[in-house]
């Protein structure tokens, strides 16, 4: 195999562990019936005229399994803090005591479960399109290397196999984290 052809697949598989990586981030977004602090990645609150994410200026702790604790770390901004949680539409109501804010996870009703696991599929499907985004650059690469070292036939078929087993195998991963958040969104 070629040093360019090697290349490719360096750059592509980067590519496509990168929407992998992006599948999480997006998922830990998504509520379940858990309380989890990465919910709180969207909320930024404005600290002196300048937006910054809620989690840089308070400590996020999980209390019992449902209830998020918010301590942050200049207590005048609790006012701030609350506004930005309801800004962000979490879904979830603050409630501050002067010290802290709380944030109760009820149970997720059945509609609102069928919503989180729309919205899990579709964030699954996302990722697809940039894995195979990944995959349409990587063989409009092959091609122009073909143009450029003049490439046998038999290796740009066996090429074109790879980039496709690699696409699978990463379409495959995809489908399996969207089957493992569905079922976590949907337990009861």
């Amino acid at each position: 195999m070629s040093e360019a052809i090697e290349e490719l697949f360096l750059f592509g598989e980067e590519k496509m562990e990168k929407a992998i990586a992006q599948l999480h981030r997006e998922f830990a977004s998504v509520r379940s019936n858990r309380a989890n602090p990465m919910i709180l990645d969207k909320v930024v609150v404005e600290y002196y005229g300048a937006p910054t994410p809620l989690r840089q200026m308070s400590q996020v702790t999980v209390q019992d399994g449902t209830t998020l604790v918010i301590t942050p770390y200049d207590k005048t901004i609790l006012k701030e803090i609350e506004k930005a949680i309801i800004k962000a539409e979490i879904g979830i109501t603050p409630n501050s005591d002067g010290f802290c804010i709380r944030l109760n996870f009820p149970p997720m009703t059945e509609e609102r479960r069928r919503e989180a696991a729309k919205e899990v599929k579709r964030i699954g499907e996302e990722t697809k399109v940039a894995v195979r985004n990944a995959r349409r650059d990587m063989t409009d690469d092959l091609k122009k290397i073909e143009k450029d070292e003049n490439l046998p036939e038999d290796m740009v078929k066996d090429t074109q196999d790879k980039i496709q087993k690699l696409t699978d195998k990463y379409t495959g991963i995809i489908d399996t984290e969207v089957s493992n958040k569905e079922k976590e969104v949907m337990t009861v």
